[in-house]
């Protein structure tokens, strides 16, 4: 009896001593996590969604320091092994890094070309009182899926569609709400998104086979807020829109406005579908639009390239051309929404992009080599043992994270980090992760007033974040909407060697 007794209280010590441990090496983990938290929150505070611009990659690589230094120090943990974590961090979004620069050259050329700007012409024209969210909703869902920025989207027909909806007598919020919903669905799953070539990329998902997973989730969230901005619309009382023919006259005069613009994304299209690949889809994307910009719109081509370069009309063109790919450019219209609207980054625009994918690779990278990575996923780990509660976990840890670090592209690399050995260890597709990461990291962004997302559209748009906030059923309803998917095992494949729950 008193050896069964002494045995208990040893195994209970070691539990004890194991305990400790263990609550020690999650504490210590934390310290870069809370160090970057600070950080990030006060870079926020005093450049807003400037921090971008540097603050927050500084904020990154002194946490990634942080890491290193407490993990060589207590954990002695060699240097080597953070500088081949890096290497392979970084190697793996290369090709990520070339798509956002073609991207880059996407957005100057399609705008350039006359492509954006016809869309938007004959899209504006469908509006009407009764449907004006809905139609709102789809015109900034269209729009940005067509450019893959949720920003650009909301910063220039969002601003023109918050005019138009005010003067129809629907409040900020819910204008703003249909806006921003739109918005981050095309965001979402569009190609020319950083966020979606980021999620797929990290999780080593080719980009098409991502964007394809995710419309089981993304669709039927799509439609039903479709259903309830339609709803709203229909029992609102409101009088005959306001005239749009101010922004769509502006648009006709600076570009030559035709249907046959629209062979260009019915193109691209065909090659997405046809599974080409997706460097070589924006790259011949390029180059179309680059042939529809000078067929028809010379004019605006030659006056860019006459800015910076003298000599033959040739030359000038030639010139402009490679300014509208790579440069950030500008055009005068005389209506300031229409100039914002027109305005492109080019491949130049993503350098800022790029700087901070590099920089998260690098903490990415030290939380992982440390060790201090798997030691936070230990905590989550007992919630992941069925398919729902895994993907559940995953919502949870990407929306979580966007209110904790204030950035929708660390919430995607953490995201993806802390479950890609979880997902693989289980059989599950990569795919699978990376639509979950989808579903919460980029949507769920511009819910937290203090993150860099929140921040920027209530800036834009001028309407408080919490009052917007109700309206994005979008955004809602889409981590929702991929745990009920996970719970019915819809589409969701382990290897055969696991038995799915």
């Amino acid at each position: 009896m008193t050896k069964k007794f002494l045995y208990c209280v040893l195994l209970l010590n070691e539990f004890d001593e194991m305990a400790r441990k263990s609550l020690s090496r999650l504490g210590i983990s934390l310290i870069p996590i809370t160090t970057l938290v600070g950080l990030l929150a006060l870079d926020i505070s005093i450049f807003g969604s400037d921090a971008i611009l540097g603050a927050s990659q500084v904020a990154l690589l002194f946490s990634a320091g942080i890491c290193v230094w407490l993990a060589m120090w207590l954990y002695k943990v060699p240097w080597s092994d953070f500088e081949d974590a890096i290497k392979g961090n970084i190697g793996d979004v290369t090709t990520a890094i070339v798509i956002l620069f073609l991207i880059g050259g996407i957005s100057g050329t399609w705008t350039m070309s006359g492509i954006v700007p016809t869309f938007i012409y004959y899209g504006v024209k469908i509006i009407s009182p009764k449907v004006f969210l809905v139609t709102a909703c789809v015109i900034c869902a269209l729009v940005s899926l067509m450019i893959g920025s949720s920003w650009t989207t909301i910063a220039t027909i969002g601003i023109a569609l918050l005019g138009i909806g005010k003067a129809e007598g629907f409040s900020d919020g819910v204008i703003a709400g249909a806006i921003i919903s739109g918005a981050y669905f095309g965001d979402k799953i569009s190609p020319l998104s950083d966020t979606t070539v980021m999620a797929s990329s990290l999780n080593k998902v080719p980009l098409f086979t991502h964007i394809r997973y995710m419309l089981y989730t993304t669709v039927p969230s799509i439609t039903i807020t479709l259903i309830i901005f339609l709803i709203l619309g229909l029992t609102h009382n409101s009088s005959d829109a306001a005239t749009i023919s101010t922004y769509t006259d502006t648009l006709a005069a600076r570009f030559k406005i035709t249907p046959w613009l629209f062979i260009i994304p019915v193109l691209t299209g065909l090659m997405i579908a046809r599974k080409m690949p997706a460097i070589m889809v924006l790259a011949l994307s390029i180059a179309l639009a680059v042939v529809a910009a000078l067929v028809f719109q010379p004019s605006i081509i030659h006056e860019i390239g006459s800015k910076a370069a003298e000599g033959t009309r040739w030359k000038v063109l030639f010139t402009g051309v490679v300014q509208t790919i790579y440069d950030s450019v500008s055009l005068e219209t005389g209506n300031p929404e229409v100039n914002q609207l027109v305005s492109t980054r080019g491949m130049a625009g993503m350098l800022n992009t790029v700087y901070l994918i590099i920089c998260a690779m690098c903490f990415g990278a030290a939380m992982k080599a440390s060790g201090m990575l798997r030691d936070l996923a230990n905590m989550i780990l007992p919630l992941t043992k069925r398919r729902t509660g895994l993907v559940a976990s995953t919502v949870t840890t990407g929306t979580v994270l966007n209110g904790i670090v204030s950035d929708q592209y660390l919430s995607i690399i953490l995201t993806s980090s802390i479950f890609k050995d979880v997902y693989e260890k289980d059989g599950y597709e990569g795919r699978l992760l990376s639509r979950a990461v989808e579903d919460s990291a980029t949507v769920t962004s511009p819910l937290f007033p203090w993150s860099s997302c929140g921040m920027t559209q209530a800036t834009i748009l001028s309407v408080p974040t919490l009052a917007y906030l109700p309206f994005c059923f979008f955004n809602i309803i889409s981590p929702f909407m991929s745990v009920i998917v996970a719970a019915t095992g819809y589409k969701i494949f382990r290897n055969k060697s696991t038995t799915c729950s």
